[in-house]
């Protein structure tokens, strides 16, 4: 439609609209500017002497600018929420509150960067170009398999934390969800078999966290079905998935594994019947994820599982990423750290799932984003596991 003045003012009865006019976001400056005595050490000349002192010594930019404490988020527009590919204009509302939660949560200053572009050559090359202005990049709402490249690659290019937020911040909260749940129910990791539904950029983080944790067996599903070594039409990433994942060897429908698994995990937008939360272990974990609408509707499942979890704020136990991400940077950025490693990544859902502590029932286990410990927790438990593996530069 086209927008007048006046639909705007329509537009802001909702609420949702008014707080969003003019953006969610502003740049302040840390220092005063009062007369010209300022001015010449803020600008020109004094700057000279610091961009001097950069030039003989690159490293002193994480001490004289705010590069050490800023991160980029950026996205193409291709996987915005449940919204889908709307494009780089209408995925910036998504970016500045991503970069709000950033500040609010953790102190991270963090800028929107919505690239008017997808091919992987084209977004992998301009965020390298930007890299020199940030401590970190955040990666969101890009389409997978795409995702998974993109991310890989920056990685090897740049000596600083990539991290895709829809892969693994996702990855940490479910991880450290589950282990409470395991924890509730007198069981470990090793002793459950879990299905996954969804083999997107979340499908696969949580199924390689969850690997790499130890967990019993998991089988992952897409919209053709459990994935399996032989059956076609395979991605790359499909096929890695299939060599280390389904020792049970199924290769029907995700319902047919559901039958005497101890986990669901649905990252899909798919439906789950309540026949095949039924056929679930006893004491079964039901981890419905998708938004708005999960794959089964918690009152449902909890008719038949012990705990139950979504991604949604009105029903106990949400999965929300701003439980990691904030922290997870944080904590990178105080080591400066040249990248985000995978005990880093378990480290931050250990320190997560150890925030509930003996409060622990089938309605929490995992603490809520406005926790005050959260934040704390994972910060020291990332800064610590960055200096261990060796990544940490201070």
């Amino acid at each position: 439609m086209t927008v007048t003045s006046t639909s705007l003012d329509a537009l802001d009865v909702d609420p949702a609209f008014a707080l969003h006019r003019g953006g969610k976001l502003e740049v302040r400056s840390t220092i005063p500017v009062r007369d010209a005595d300022d001015l010449s050490l803020a600008y020109t000349p004094g700057v000279a002497r610091v961009c001097t002192a950069i030039a003989d010594t690159p490293e002193l930019v994480n001490d004289y600018t705010w590069v050490s404490n800023v991160v980029a988020v950026v996205s193409d527009g291709t996987a915005v929420l449940g919204l889908g590919d709307i494009g780089p204009a209408a995925a910036m509302p998504v970016m500045e509150g991503k970069a709000l939660l950033f500040k609010e949560f953790a102190g991270v200053d963090a800028v929107p960067i919505c690239l008017d572009c997808t091919d992987v050559d084209a977004l992998v090359e301009t965020v390298v170009r930007l890299a020199p202005s940030f401590g970190g990049i955040n990666l969101e709402d890009i389409s997978a398999p795409r995702c998974f490249e993109v991310e890989d690659r920056l990685r090897s290019l740049l000596d600083i934390p990539v991290f895709h937020d829809d892969q693994h911040g996702t990855a940490i909260v479910a991880l450290a969800a589950l282990q409470n749940a395991a924890r509730l129910t007198g069981r470990t990791l090793g002793d459950l078999r879990a299905v996954i539904a969804g083999a997107g950029a979340s499908g696969v983080a949580v199924t390689r966290i969850l690997l790499g944790a130890g967990i019993g067996d998991v089988a992952v599903a897409d919209s053709k079905g459990v994935i399996y070594t032989g059956r076609d039409g395979l991605n790359p990433v499909k096929e890695a998935l299939a060599r280390d994942t389904n020792k049970a060897g199924f290769t029907g429908s995700t319902e047919e594994a559901l039958s005497g698994a101890d986990v669901f995990i649905g990252l899909s937008g798919s439906t789950v019947t309540e026949e095949a939360i039924m056929s679930m272990a006893p004491d079964a974990i039901v981890f419905a994820l998708s938004n708005p609408t999960p794959e089964v509707h918690p009152e449902v499942a909890r008719r038949h599982a012990r705990v139950v979890a979504t991604g949604r704020s009105d029903f106990p136990n949400q999965i929300n990423n701003v439980l990691a991400f904030p922290g997870v940077f944080r904590g990178a950025l105080d080591v400066r750290a040249t990248t985000i490693t995978e005990n880093m990544k378990v480290a931050a859902a250990s320190a997560l799932a150890a925030v509930v502590g003996d409060d622990l029932s089938e309605d929490y286990v995992i603490p809520s984003p406005f926790d005050a410990r959260v934040a704390p927790a994972v910060i020291t438990a990332v800064a610590e596991q960055a200096r261990l593996d060796g990544v940490a530069r201070r």
